[in-house]
């Protein structure tokens, strides 16, 4: 399901508002249930809102941190995820939380252990994907549907076209909360496409996802 889009003049202000949200979920988990997790996501959206929770006074050590999708290299590469995540999240007051790499692939109870993920954060691309949920997918109907956790997405795909591993439909949606960070006026459409019948990944999502994903977009990239 989805509320209505909600926008902001510049980045800056996006990113504060989605730190400020994902924030208050994870300190609302750990009041609850002792811990808390967030699933992240690559991309140039999500740098400036890492860098707003690495100062967060959140009780980090009781936090695990994993992906929504990996490219299948070293840690180490420029295309990395997790040297994001690390780089820009774990760093600060936030050096004590866990991290849960996605590749190499985690064991699968590990994951479902973090299940229902308290927050998700995910962007999404000008054709409509989540994670490495790519239209052209030959096995994306498949992982739209699936109840597995993770699935292998072949090289060839997506930019840059790497192997690469991804959370399912099922498991981005296991979630107590879905931030969806988007910029610019392409994107704007697609996602006004996907409110109103378009059949993508960012379609499904929105569909299904309970309680509604929270969409939050400037018109600045």
């Amino acid at each position: 399901m989805v509320g209505l889009i909600e926008t902001f003049l510049t980045p800056d202000a996006l990113a504060d508002a989605a730190a400020e949200g994902i924030e208050n979920r994870l300190a609302e988990a750990l009041a609850a249930r002792g811990q808390a997790s967030l699933v992240g996501t690559g991309g140039r959206s999500p740098g400036a809102v890492y860098d707003r929770l690495a100062i967060a006074p959140l009780a980090w050590e009781r936090v695990t941190v994993t992906l929504c999708d990996e490219r299948c290299v070293a840690d180490t590469s420029a295309e990395s995820n997790a040297r994001l995540v690390r780089g820009r999240l774990l760093q600060d007051g936030a050096i004590p939380a866990r991290f849960l790499a996605l590749w190499p692939a985690p064991e699968p109870c590990a994951l479902a252990e973090l299940t229902p993920f308290d927050v998700v954060m995910l962007g999404m691309g000008e054709d409509g994907h989540i994670a490495s949920l790519l239209p052209g997918d030959p096995g994306l109907a498949e992982a739209l549907t699936t109840p597995d956790l993770l699935r292998r997405v072949p090289a060839g795909l997506g930019k840059p076209p790497l192997a690469r591993i991804t959370l399912t439909l099922s498991a981005l949606t296991a979630s107590r909360a879905i931030f969806l960070l988007i910029s610019g006026a392409t994107k704007r459409g697609v996602i006004e496409r996907a409110m109103h019948g378009d059949d993508l990944p960012v379609s499904r999502l929105i569909a299904v996802a309970e309680p509604p994903v929270r969409i939050l977009w400037s018109p600045e990239a």
